[in-house]
C-alpha cells in the first residue's frame, strides 16, 4: 500500500512550514555543541534518517547502517568546529556521510550507484514537472528506491535536495561541482523519476503539476 508522506526537501523549498522538530534544528546543533547531549539526540532523530537514506542509496543496504554509524562518530567528534544554521549542518552531516561511505565503497573495492546513459544533456523544460508531486505521495523507502535506480550525478543530486534537504549551492558543496550542474542533474533525475512513477503508479504521479524550483 502507498502511504502518503511529505518530503522535506520539496516542501522546504516551496515556502511550507516544517515541523516543530525541524524548525528547533539550529537551536538543538547550538546545544549540542556545547556539550547537551539530550539535544545531540534531537539532532540525530532529526537528521538521521534522510542521512542514512543517502548512505544506502550509495553503499546499499547491508552496510548503510554501519557507514552512517561511523559518519555519526565523526559528527559527534567535530561537532565544536561546525559554524553555521540549519540548512548549512545538512549539508555537513551529508559531506561527512558521503565521504564514509566513499571510504567504504573503495576499501570493499565497489562502485558507488549503478551508473547509466547519461549522453543525452536533456533541454530544461517549460518549467513543469510532476515529479516533485509524485514524490511527496510515495513512502520513502519507495522514492529511495527509484532514485537508487538513476544515474549516479542525477540520484545523489535528486537524493541530496529532495530527501535530505539541502538546496543547490549546498548539494554542490557536498558533491564539489557547480550549483548549475547540481541544478541539471537534479532536473534530469526528476524527469527520469516522473516517467517511472508514471509507470508504475500512474494515478499517483498525474495528480498535479508543479513547478521545477531549479
Amino acid at each position: 500500500m502507498v502511504q502518503y508522506v511529505g518530503v522535506h526537501g520539496a516542501n522546504r523549498h516551496s515556502g511550507a512550514q516544517l515541523p516543530p522538530e525541524e524548525e528547533g534544528l539550529a537551536a538543538a546543533v547550538e546545544e549540542a555543541r556545547a556539550g547537551d547531549e539530550l539535544a545531540f539526540r534531537r539532532v540525530y532523530r532529526i537528521v538521521h534518517p534522510r542521512l542514512l537514506a543517502y548512505v544506502r542509496t550509495l553503499v546499499g543496504g547491508p552496510d548503510a547502517e554501519d557507514v552512517t554509524s561511523e559518519a555519526w562518530l565523526q559528527i559527534a567528534r567535530d561537532l565544536h568546529r561546525f559554524r553555521g544554521d540549519a540548512d548549512g549542518f545538512r549539508g555537513w552531516t551529508a559531506r561527512i556521510a558521503r565521504n564514509r561511505a566513499l571510504d567504504h565503497l573503495r576499501q570493499v573495492g565497489r562502485s558507488p550507484l549503478p551508473g547509466g546513459d547519461e549522453s543525452d544533456l536533456l533541454e530544461m523544460a517549460d518549467g513543469t514537472d510532476t515529479a516533485d508531486e509524485a514524490l511527496d505521495a510515495l513512502a520513502t523507502t519507495d522514492v529511495v528506491a527509484l532514485i537508487a535506480e538513476l544515474p549516479r550525478d542525477q540520484a545523489e543530486a535528486v537524493l541530496l535536495r529532495v530527501v535530505v534537504g539541502l538546496d543547490a549551492t549546498s548539494t554542490a558543496r557536498v558533491l564539489g561541482k557547480r550549483s548549475g550542474a547540481v541544478r541539471m542533474a537534479a532536473h534530469r533525475g526528476l524527469k527520469r523519476l516522473a516517467g517511472r512513477l508514471e509507470a508504475r503508479w500512474p494515478r499517483t504521479a498525474g495528480t498535479r503539476t508543479v513547478k521545477d524550483d531549479s
